[in-house]
């Protein structure tokens, strides 16, 4: 890395820590309970069900469909046919989702997985409750589905565990799996990046929940290097963390512009535009 590089991520780093302490934590909505400003574009908090084992909608629940509400416009544009949640617990983000993409009607297909069969079920019961068909499926982030939807998903939502926990706690039963994340809370992420990589479209978008401990930057640079564009659709602090909302696309002039230049993607500074960006329209933060 040159030193101008070097100089570029101080700067990110900086602004990040500078972001973290300026939140004005009274403006913030509390936990379960859904900022006054989302009506009925989204999934309406009591419909949705509940389960002591499923993790119900929080801050990371609202910011996602937040920025997915920000989207809205572009996402209807794009007509998606097949819609997924990796991990959809209690089911308010795809329900919200389709809530918002109703209009396309019966064009727009919704899948949603989850490895809790109560989450299953949940999600079931929520979707249910708003008038909403989508497949709910039990299984670990996509497993089984990989061949028949490779290149098919136009739109992937994911609230992954992201929470730094110890090793032994990923994967084992219950609530505990919404949020036990490993080291650095990336251990389950860097499973579903990949996975959720084989089965986008060419127009397909993923949206992503990540936990500044989690290495925002750092993701945005392992998906630009395999080919994905990126943009901070959303930085909201919370009580306890503060979160981003990423959006990838796959952009042909990423994988182009590395090859011509003969260095990998994120052997530059480039990666950083979509934090630059985002910090140059939004200020200090969302």
């Amino acid at each position: 890395m040159s030193a101008g590089d070097s100089a570029a991520v101080s700067a990110v780093e900086g602004k990040l820590a500078e972001l973290s302490t300026s939140c004005d934590l009274r403006t913030l909505p509390r936990r379960g309970k859904p900022a006054s400003a989302r009506t009925l574009n989204t999934a309406q908090i009591p419909l949705v069900a509940s389960h002591p084992e499923v993790y119900e909608p929080c801050d990371d629940s609202f910011a996602l469909v937040d920025a997915l509400l920000s989207d809205k416009a572009q996402l209807l544009a794009l007509q998606p046919s097949l819609c997924l949640e990796v991990g959809c617990g209690s089911g308010y983000v795809i329900t919200s989702l389709a809530i918002m993409l109703r209009q396309l009607g019966s064009g727009t297909q919704y899948l949603a997985t989850d490895i809790n069969q109560h989450a299953v079920e949940t999600t079931q019961a929520t979707l249910g409750a708003h008038g909403i068909h989508a497949d709910v499926i039990a299984t670990d982030i996509v497993s089984g589905l990989e061949k028949r939807l490779a290149g098919m998903v136009d739109v992937v939502v994911v609230n992954p565990p992201y929470v730094p926990t110890p090793e032994e706690e990923i994967g084992i039963k219950g609530i505990a799996a919404s949020w036990a994340g490993g080291l650095n809370g990336r251990q389950v992420i860097d499973r579903i990046l990949p996975a959720v990589r084989e089965l986008l479209s060419e127009k397909g978008w993923l949206y992503m929940i990540a936990l500044e401990d989690n290495d925002p930057l750092g993701i945005c640079h392992l998906m630009n290097e395999k080919g994905f564009a990126s943009r901070v659709l959303l930085k909201r602090c919370t009580e306890e963390e503060s979160l981003y909302v990423l959006k990838f696309w796959q952009d042909a002039a990423v994988s182009t512009n590395a090859s011509q230049s003969g260095k990998s993607p994120g052997s530059d500074s480039s990666w950083l535009s979509p934090f630059r960006s985002f910090w140059h329209k939004n200020g200090s933060s969302s």
